[in-house]
C-alpha cells in the first residue's frame, strides 16, 4: 500500500484486529520509508444497498455519509471517533437484519437518532433538528422539552433504585443485628 504521507509502496502491518463484530480488520500500519502509522481498514465486499429518499430517488447507502452527519452532529461534544463508529456500525447491523435490497432514509435517520440520543442528548438534538427538518423553533422547543422530561424520568427512576437499594442494605444490617 503507497504511503499517504511519502508514497513510498512499502510498510510493514503494526497490528491487526477484528472489528464491527468480525465483519472487519482494521490494521495499523508503519511506513518503512518515513516510520509514520496509518490505519487501514478491510471489510467485506456486501450487496449493494439502496437508500430510497423521502421524494423516491434511489441513491447507494454509503456509511461515509452516514458518518460525516455524526461528526458534524458531534463536534466539541465529548464523543470519541471509536464511539461515532461504533453508532454507523449499530445502524449498519440494523439495515443488514432488516433490508435485503433497499431501505428508507427515514429507517436510517430514525436509527441514528436512536442511538445518538443514548450516548449524548446535545449531538442527538443537533442530528434531529437536521433530520427532522424543523420548520420553527417550536418545533425544536417541543423536542427538547420531550427530550428534558424522559431525561427527568430516567433520573427519577435511577434515585427510586438507589433508595430502594439502600433500604434493602439497611434491612438486611438490621438483620444481621
Amino acid at each position: 500500500m503507497k504511503c499517504p504521507y511519502c508514497s513510498v509502496d512499502d510498510d510493514k502491518v503494526v497490528d491487526s484486529r477484528t472489528i464491527s463484530e468480525g465483519r472487519a480488520v482494521r490494521r495499523r500500519r508503519e511506513c518503512n520509508g518515513c516510520q509514520r502509522r496509518l490505519t487501514t481498514y478491510e471489510r467485506m465486499e456486501e450487496v449493494t444497498r439502496l437508500v430510497v429518499k423521502k421524494n423516491q430517488i434511489r441513491q447507494e447507502f454509503s456509511r461515509t455519509k452516514v458518518l460525516d452527519g455524526l461528526i458534524t452532529a458531534c463536534q466539541k461534544r465529548p464523543i470519541s471517533m471509536e464511539q461515532m463508529e461504533s453508532v454507523v456500525d449499530e445502524v449498519e447491523k440494523q439495515i443488514r437484519e432488516r433490508f435485503d435490497r433497499e431501505v428508507p432514509s427515514v429507517f436510517i435517520g430514525e436509527a441514528v437518532s436512536e442511538q445518538l440520543r443514548e450516548l449524548d442528548p446535545v449531538a442527538y438534538v443537533r442530528f434531529a433538528s437536521v433530520y427532522q427538518e424543523f420548520a420553527d423553533v417550536s418545533q425544536f422547543l417541543q423536542e427538547l422539552t420531550s427530550l428534558m422530561e424522559n431525561r427527568g424520568l430516567e433520573k427519577r427512576e435511577t434515585e427510586n433504585r438507589e433508595t430502594e437499594n439502600r433500604e434493602t442494605e439497611n434491612r438486611e444490617t438490621e438483620d444481621v443485628l
